[in-house]
């Protein structure tokens, strides 16, 4: 039995309640909110667990084995901090932090503490997002020539941090999946469209291994909800969408042919575009979130390095993120990722 307490009580704070309350073989002693409302909510649909204002009480019990920390991004690196140094194991929600350094240093304090630290890049643990990656290592989409992804929505608006920050690293920690890279380059355009000190919606180009391009596409003021990610292949085409309800996955047996064309004086390429038919997938459903929680509680219990979503994996996230920050404040200049 694995015995969690949860630091944060706001939007994702009781998604992780609720699934860990779920688990046999977990046992949820504590949560910890600065805010009495939320703590007072929580009791009374959590009532066997006890609630606290303070999150030191949390890492002071002997009781508690992990802790899941769920507050706002800017307090993730002294929270973290405080809880590997009490000898708890952390599942903390993405972006890890907002300086690379200060990840590179919780990835080195977990490693000498020997506790598990694993962040919520919760698509890797989605089942469409399983089946890309199935469609590019197997070779069936050809050679990649370049993916987009696009996530919007009106609201919900946030004040800790932009846009970028807040829906990005989803779709960053996505492609360095799906690819098992980083980019090795980025550019990018923001703006504060509603005239707050933080950019409401970004365009970012990031250059991946292999000459892949990448277009990512994030706003909290776009009309739709959109979550869609587009890899186009030599040989296939394939399209997420996790909002759609037929089914998530279309994979489209598109694709352009170079034919020889040859005239009296010389030869030249043309080309064709061949267009067969879409397909879309039986795909297992399931709570991305539930998948996450049960795996940290998995590397917890068999003392295993949780690969998926690790420390190294979550600093990557950010030092791609950093860089975006930084072509945006100077314009679209494009930034290399040391």
């Amino acid at each position: 039995m694995v015995s969690v307490g949860v630091v944060g009580c706001g939007h994702w704070g009781p998604n992780h309640l609720r699934v860990f309350d779920q688990m046999p073989d977990v046992d949820v002693l504590m949560c910890a909110d600065s805010d009495a409302d939320r703590l007072s909510a929580i009791k009374g649909m959590h009532p066997g667990i006890k609630v606290t204002k303070n999150y030191q009480d949390i890492l002071d019990s002997q009781d508690v084995d992990a802790v899941c920390v769920a507050t706002p991004t800017v307090t993730h690196h002294q929270i973290v901090k405080d809880a590997l140094l009490a000898g708890k194991h952390v599942l903390c929600e993405k972006p890890l932090s907002l300086v690379v350094k200060e990840c590179e240093e919780l990835q080195n304090l977990a490693e000498k503490q020997n506790k598990i630290l694993m962040v919520g890049h919760i698509f890797v643990f989605n089942e469409g997002i399983a089946h890309l990656k199935k469609y590019i290592s197997s070779g069936e989409l050809g050679d990649v020539y370049y993916a987009h992804s696009e996530r919007t929505n009106l609201g919900p608006f946030r004040y800790d941090v932009n846009a970028l920050w807040d829906l990005a690293p989803h779709d960053i920690s996505i492609f360095n999946y799906l690819f098992d890279a980083c980019p090795l380059s980025v550019s990018a355009r923001g703006q504060k469209a509603l005239k707050t000190s933080l950019e409401d919606l970004a365009f970012a180009t990031l250059e991946y291994p292999n000459d892949i391009l990448v277009n990512v596409h994030v706003s909290w003021l776009d009309p739709r909800k959109v979550r869609q990610i587009t890899v186009v292949g030599g040989q296939k085409m394939v399209v997420w969408d996790d909002l759609d309800n037929l089914g998530p996955i279309k994979l489209y047996d598109k694709h352009v042919e170079k034919t020889e064309v040859f005239y009296q004086t010389y030869g030249e390429f043309q080309l064709l575009s061949r267009e067969g038919s879409i397909t879309i997938p039986k795909i297992a459903t399931g709570e991305p979130l539930k998948k996450q929680d049960q795996y940290f509680i998995h590397c917890i219990e068999n003392n295993t390095s949780p690969d998926l979503a690790d420390a190294k994996k979550a600093g990557d996230v950010v030092r791609a993120l950093v860089a975006i920050q930084e072509s945006i404040k100077n314009n679209g200049a494009p930034i290399k990722i040391r």
